[in-house]
């Protein structure tokens, strides 16, 4: 009786570590790729592993291409380190992978017995699925009243962030690189082909210049894809791609407007999605290249060839398969690539009007810079995605700003244009800004900090009826439009470190105000006696305006500049005894 006691308690000691072991696996494998694959499916699937690379230590470092190759370094370490036993059983499977650095993950193909080898492995932390995402995709009639144009030749959105005026002062986006992942990119449309960075005027070299993560149908399979798969050259199956890139980059449109805010600024870019359809791991991809792009052939990643801001004008829904069981896995990637000194400019999303419809990836993450739509008259669209972020349960603000959203027209396939509304056409206005900022103070590369919280800073701000969660919308920022609607103007004049307040003092004993002017400036010497020669020079070094004045205590000096351009101009005021210098902005 004893022994057969002893056999059932032997047994079922064993039925229950089985049954353990066999939970414990299944445990970290998403519900929903364990359902496909226990139906018999051949499935694609994430392995996050759980080490994951620590790279803070790139704060340690000023220049964005050392941010970045440090990262970079600290990534590939990482991932070489510890996938081994991984790749050895996909390889022993002879299953199709690919491994990723930008977050320390493998993305292989196979079914439920592989994924319960994989994850026994102690050394790996989730099982994900990788499931299609459908592009949100943009509004060609939002409802909104008809969208006028002013007389200068540029579109509204252009005109409304002052980013034509930061044009005149000579900052264009010049030596800034701009990157795009989207549906792909019509590379020779005539607005956008001559800032593509594959092309020099007169032949193309698209290594380290295009990267396309479609090597498979991911839609509809009876819909022939006019891209094909691993396009050798930028090819857009959609126009979405198009149309964000010709707002950040383009030159003049059919109608002779400039649609691009940074038309001086050069492209790259990543298609990461088919038709429309993506992927976690298409996304994950592109995020990959912008790091360090590689040539065609996939060898010879180099930082250096990374661009300093990347508009993201998609989301990963959580009814395509987003969610909370796998949202720190996008959020690595955002994390890491921003240590490297890339500005990540994340599209809010189409699900408003309600509060708490910044639920997706990337936007909802806090290291994205995310962006609401605002119509011409400067108020919310309708469907433009509010704060706070609850999904997962941080309750933090976004968006961070608006931009505009609706009646946006730009670059579409085959030479055209068009008009689109949707916080896709938004991002790529505040893309192009970080453009203009670093074009017109090139030490801000790599500072994504600084960068971004001088667009918060200077955006116009607005409140809105609206109260969301614990932020009401009669304060700044709010969940509705952020710290306001962008202005490139007001931005680039506090890089430049020149006031937009109604005065400025440029030491103790001089104030120089209005600063900006629309004609007449004034200088206040305080406790100065005696003469002063009062100058003005170009950004050239031209010199423009000189006076010599008495300047007795407390005496105000009248400069008028209704004569010149408007423009930045340096000044310089010189006593028997002192020498004062600095910026005036005549508007």
């Amino acid at each position: 009786m004893k022994k057969i006691l002893l056999a059932t308690f032997v047994l079922f000691s064993l039925a229950s570590w089985q049954s353990r072991e066999e939970g414990e696996w299944k445990d970290k494998v998403d519900a929903s790729l364990l359902e496909k694959a226990s139906a018999g499916e051949e499935v694609e699937f994430l392995i996050l592993l759980k080490e994951q690379a620590d790279v803070s230590g790139s704060s340690q470092f000023r220049l964005k291409e050392e941010k970045g190759a440090f990262v970079f370094e600290k990534l590939k370490a990482v991932a070489k380190q510890t996938q081994g036993p991984v790749i050895a059983i996909l390889e022993e499977a002879k299953a199709n992978y690919r491994s990723f650095y930008i977050v320390n993950a493998v993305l292989a193909k196979g079914g439920l017995e592989l994924i319960r080898q994989l994850a026994q492995l102690d050394a790996v932390a989730q099982v994900q699925d990788n499931p299609v995402v459908n592009l949100q995709e943009p509004l060609a009639d939002s409802g909104a009243a008809p969208v006028s144009f002013r007389d200068e030749g540029v579109e509204w959105g252009i005109d409304k962030i002052n980013a034509d005026d930061v044009w005149a002062m000579g900052y264009t986006g010049q030596g800034v690189i701009i990157g795009g992942q989207d549906t792909g990119y019509d590379w020779d449309h005539p607005a956008i082909k001559d800032s593509y960075r594959g092309w020099d005027g007169n032949s193309t070299d698209h290594n380290h210049n295009w990267h396309d993560a479609i090597h498979e149908l991911i839609g509809d399979p009876n819909n022939a894809n006019p891209c094909g798969l691993d396009s050798a050259e930028p090819c857009d199956d959609h126009s979405h791609g198009t149309h964000t890139m010709g707002t950040m980059a383009g030159a003049k449109s059919d109608e002779d407007k400039s649609i691009g805010v940074a038309p001086g600024a050069r492209w790259i870019a990543c298609r990461n999605m088919e038709m429309g359809d993506g992927t976690p791991a298409t996304y994950i991809e592109c995020f990959e290249w912008f790091l360090a792009p590689y040539g065609l052939n996939g060898e010879g990643a180099d930082v250096s060839y990374s661009p300093h801001v990347i508009n993201n004008s998609w989301s990963c829904p959580e009814s395509e398969g987003c969610n909370p069981s796998n949202f720190a896995t996008m959020q690595m990637v955002v994390d890491n690539l921003k240590a490297s000194g890339i500005v990540v400019v994340v599209s809010a999303g189409n699900s408003g009007s309600s509060c708490e419809t910044v639920d997706t990836p990337s936007a909802m993450y806090e290291n994205s810079f995310s962006v609401g739509a605002t119509q011409q008259n400067d108020t919310i669209a309708g469907f433009s995605s509010r704060g706070p972020v609850m999904v997962d349960g941080s309750g933090r603000l976004k968006p961070n700003v608006s931009a505009p959203g609706v009646g946006v027209r730009s670059s579409v396939l085959n030479g055209g244009y068009a008009t689109f509304s949707g916080t896709s056409m938004a991002g790529p206005h505040v893309a192009g800004l970080v453009a203009l900022l670093i074009s017109a103070k090139p030490e801000l590369a790599g500072q994504v900090e600084e960068i971004e919280s001088i667009i918060e800073q200077t955006a116009l701000p607005l409140l809105s009826g609206q109260d969301c969660g614990d932020f009401s919308g009669q304060a700044v920022p709010n969940a509705v439009y952020g710290y306001g609607r962008v202005d490139a103007l007001a931005a680039v004049l506090e890089v430049l470190e020149v006031s937009g307040a109604n005065s400025q003092e440029a030491s103790g004993r001089l104030k120089v105000f209005p600063n900006p002017t629309s004609g007449p400036a004034f200088f206040q010497m305080d406790g100065v006696k005696g003469a002063a020669l009062v100058q003005v020079f170009s950004l050239s070094g031209q010199l423009v305006y000189s006076n010599r004045r008495d300047a007795d205590s407390g005496h105000i000096i009248q400069v008028d500049l209704s004569a010149l351009p408007s423009g930045i101009y340096w000044y310089r005021v010189v006593t028997d005894d002192k020498q004062y210098k600095g910026k005036l902005v005549r508007q």
